[in-house]
């Protein structure tokens, strides 16, 4: 392919990739990178190598939002294997316990699954990127340390219960941000009193998106072209990814004013605390945030 700018190309926007199991979201989102030949890209809401599913890439001044996708609501389809509990609470660990699960019947498991549905407490699993005193937890974990992980709040939206059979119990699952499906079919196993991990995890939710607006690598590096046009056309539009935050359009003056950095009062009193800014042609500028007099200052904004 043809590159004349070394650094790579300036472009903007939200990839929605469907990420294969057994590779890492770094290297899903290297791979993204390279083949878009963009100058700059990011993934939110990390996968596991082990699963596979929606995975935002953020390409250019998307890369400055990715936070506001992480706070969304997702939805997930597992298969946990009962009786066995392993340290990375799936099936890439070693199993470190065996606990007998033949005698459970499958209305036993449905009262447990249903048990974690509303709002909960849950442990972060030691395989997480979570830190303690700057250093990831997970690379504690392959040290054999173990630190006290505080519970937190999430949210378990909804449980479908979709079958049981030999062992492994099959659900989908819809969450708050911060949910550990790896910790759920744990803790469902421990309330079993048999153990559990996961052995398969596929997101199929991130906010509004669903898994059939998504791509495969595959499928993307199939649409190369010299000129990317075909590539380009699968870039979502930054703002269209940001359903549930209220947009705010603003004059010529008032967005000239926020690009340098101003705060601007609009003439509806702003009732969100994050909101997206639009100038008067209706071009994206990026996130704001109300201010303590009833305005609205810039937070994220694209250049």
């Amino acid at each position: 392919m043809s590159r004349r700018n070394p650094k790579g190309r300036e472009i903007n926007g939200i990839v929605l990739l469907d990420k294969d199991t057994g590779l890492s979201s770094n290297a899903a989102l290297q791979q993204v990178k390279r083949l878009f030949f963009a100058k700059k890209a990011g993934h939110t809401g990390s996968l596991d190598p082990l699963a596979s599913g929606i995975l935002p890439i953020c390409l250019g001044q998307a890369t400055k939002v990715a936070q506001f996708l992480l706070d969304d609501d997702k939805r997930y389809f597992v298969r946990g294997k009962l009786g066995e509990m392993t340290d990375t609470l799936d099936s890439e660990g070693e199993i470190v316990k065996t606990q007998a699960f033949e005698h459970l019947d499958e209305a036993e498991i449905i009262d447990a699954v249903m048990s974690f549905q509303g709002d909960i407490l849950q442990v972060p699993p030691m395989y997480s990127a979570l830190k303690k005193d700057g250093q990831p937890l997970y690379k504690l974990a392959r040290q054999g340390v173990d630190v006290e992980r505080p519970p937190r709040p999430i949210t378990i939206h909804n449980i479908d219960f979709i079958s049981y059979e030999q062992g492994v119990v099959t659900l989908e699952v819809s969450c708050s941000k911060g949910t550990y499906i790896r910790s759920l079919i744990q803790d469902i196993g421990d309330k079993l009193g048999c153990g559990a991990h996961v052995i398969e995890l596929r997101r199929t939710g991130f906010t509004h998106i669903d898994i059939a607006q998504t791509i495969k690598f595959s499928e993307l590096e199939g649409l190369a072209t010299d000129d990317y046009q075909l590539l380009d056309e699968k870039i979502f539009a930054t703002e269209d990814m940001l359903p549930n935050i209220e947009s705010i359009y603003l004059g010529e003056q008032q967005a000239i004013d926020i690009q340098h950095g101003k705060s601007v009062i609009v003439s509806d009193p702003c009732q969100f605390t994050v909101v997206k800014l639009f100038d008067n042609n209706k071009q994206f500028l990026g996130i704001g945030e109300s201010d303590e007099d009833g305005g609205i200052k810039p937070k994220r904004l694209f250049v």
